[in-house]
């Protein structure tokens, strides 16, 4: 069977991007079993051939309407699929979904009929959010990176910008390449629609990457790539403070004089 990759390069390249962040999380230890979920706005991508192409699969209720999302296609992780399975073969764990014209379902369409992720809701639920304001990012990702998570057991930590600070305070890459800093979402029940809505409300004060506590986190970017680049500067902060308190001292981090300077020399948004 033909695969609906051949022939689009652009589109093609964008499964690889997942494919490749897919392996790196299974290596870091943050995509246990089947845990964690990519989706990727591909509408882009879509050629008038594969507009064309029928559906594999009855209309789907997405339980939300989402009219922002109008004729937009999506690649999904597949629902308990493993991401180390994702990253060998994205296309047999991965879904190709097509949105209904009353945006209130999708159909998937091409290569397998693979289900999408069961957080699926909540993605699109941020997906249609980014649309209405306009934002170019295509790419959601929710992983389970075991150093922020362990740090959002502290009710301190919780507080806002108490992280965010002290990640961007550990190394001035973090404070470059992660110039938003990380949200706070208390603990809600995974999948929920009120977690989806927490989320937007943490986006839409202006973070890229947002911790649900207890949980793991949920980022957004142009692309995957870039998605996944900021959870591992804001990781690898964590990394450094945690090694730094094992060896038995609190680190002081960089001063607000010196995070300013990085700002200005950077012209960073905060």
């Amino acid at each position: 069977m033909t695969s609906i990759l051949e022939n689009r390069p652009a589109f093609a390249a964008e499964v690889d991007k997942v494919a490749e962040v897919a392996g790196y999380l299974w290596q870091k230890g943050w995509a246990e079993r089947n845990g964690g979920n990519i989706t990727v706005n591909i509408t882009e991508h879509v050629d008038d051939a594969m507009k064309a192409l029928p559906a594999i699969s009855e209309p789907v209720a997405i339980g939300l309407t989402l009219p922002n999302l109008n004729g937009c296609w999506f690649y999904c992780k597949g629902t308990n699929k493993r991401m180390r399975d994702l990253a060998r073969r994205p296309m047999e764990n991965g879904s190709i979904i097509r949105i209904t014209d009353d945006c209130a379902h999708y159909e998937i369409v091409a290569d397998d009929p693979v289900k999408p992720t069961s957080e699926l809701p909540s993605h699109l639920a941020v997906h249609n959010y980014l649309i209405g304001k306009g934002s170019p990012y295509k790419a959601s990702l929710h992983t389970h990176p075991i150093e922020l998570v362990a740090m959002s057991h502290n009710p301190e930590f919780l507080k806002k910008d108490v992280l965010t600070n002290l990640l961007w305070s550990m190394i001035p890459e973090t404070k470059a390449f992660c110039p938003r800093g990380l949200g706070i979402v208390p603990y809600m029940l995974p999948s929920s629609n009120e977690l989806a809505e927490a989320t937007i409300r943490a986006i839409d004060d202006d973070y890229d990457v947002v911790m649900w506590e207890k949980h793991g986190v949920f980022a957004v970017g142009d692309d995957i790539i870039e998605a996944f680049d900021m959870v591992d500067t804001l990781t690898k902060s964590a990394i450094i403070y945690m090694y730094a308190r094992a060896m038995g001292f609190i680190p002081d981090g960089m001063s607000q004089a010196q995070m300013q300077e990085i700002s200005k020399v950077f012209n960073l948004p905060k």
